[in-house]
């Protein structure tokens, strides 16, 4: 607890960060899109602007056959040729990951009006704080896989043909740019798009398929896994992403969460700030897409 004019202030940013951290591996709609599945959460924001500094090298990798030619690395070649191909040199630099938005609450707790014990309506608020940044967390991380995507797809219409070419689309998308196969692959989609795939012809029993129409229920399709998602957790005109899991990195730093006694009322003053965002790898973009409906797709 610290002092400022003589009133005491106190800090729940640990409390708070574990909190954040917490409903964001369980509730946060593009966790999986993020390694570890949740957020760094950092206790303070050192740099208005920086949040952390990676080595980075865009330097790709060169493949040669061993070449055993009697005038490379010997003979007429010796000193000034190598049997192992050209050297690339490969040099790491320094890329500055920036702070992209803020969030922030303000709250009042009154001794003559609460109706609950003090310190229990503090943990209470902090912790619906926490599940509110949620919805903004939701909706910034939708922006960013949106911006990441290195291929846009569209189709006109709902139908199995423009349906099955989508997925298969999407699916030449990864195996063409050799996306690792053991990595996860995942299909954010919108219900339109969830509920033709359940009622899609090739979805049926003969063919293995994990659609049940009883439940409206289909697991995976063309080797993605899938999730229906909202309309307004798209951004407009998409109606798809699909990435494979753990290649970004979410954080936010958290500037302050306190409580400060209150000159206006006879309680305290519970405020937070923070700032956050979100980093991928250039190479990593290749395993992101996306698919857009023609021009009538509501806002996300």
């Amino acid at each position: 607890m610290g002092n400022n004019q003589n009133q005491p202030i106190r800090r729940y940013n640990k409390q708070f960060m574990e909190l954040l951290q917490a409903v964001v591996e369980k509730r946060a709609l593009f966790r999986d899109f993020f390694v570890g599945g949740t957020i760094e959460a950092l206790d303070g924001v050192q740099h208005n602007e920086t949040a952390f500094s990676v080595k980075t090298s865009d330097i790709p990798v060169v493949v040669s056959e061993y070449n055993t030619d009697p005038n490379v690395g010997m003979g007429t070649g010796t000193a000034n040729s190598s049997r192992f191909g050209e050297i690339t040199e490969i040099i790491y630099e320094d890329e500055d990951v920036p702070y992209r938005w803020v969030w922030n609450f303000h709250e009042g707790i009154d001794r003559a009006t609460v109706n609950q014990d003090f310190n229990v309506a503090i943990a209470d608020r902090l912790a619906l704080q926490a599940e509110a940044k949620i919805e903004k967390f939701n909706q910034e991380h939708s922006w960013f896989i949106s911006q990441s995507a290195s291929e846009s797809f569209s189709i006109e219409e709902y139908t199995d043909e423009a349906v099955n070419k989508l997925f298969n689309d999407m699916r030449k998308h990864f195996v063409n740019n050799k996306v690792r196969a053991n990595l996860t692959r995942v299909a954010k989609v919108n219900p339109d798009l969830y509920a033709y795939l359940v009622d899609n012809k090739l979805a049926t029993t003969g063919k293995h398929s994990s659609a049940n129409v009883d439940t409206g229920e289909i697991y995976q399709y063309k080797g993605f896994i899938l999730e229906e998602i909202a309309e307004t957790d798209f951004q407009k005109g998409d109606i798809a992403y699909a990435y494979a899991t753990g290649i970004a990195k979410a954080f936010t730093g958290i500037n302050t969460a306190r409580t400060i006694e209150s000159h206006n009322f006879d309680g305290v003053q519970l405020q937070g700030h923070g700032k956050a965002g979100e980093y991928i790898p250039e190479q990593n973009k290749i395993a992101v897409v996306k698919a857009t409906f023609g021009e009538n797709t509501p806002e996300g």
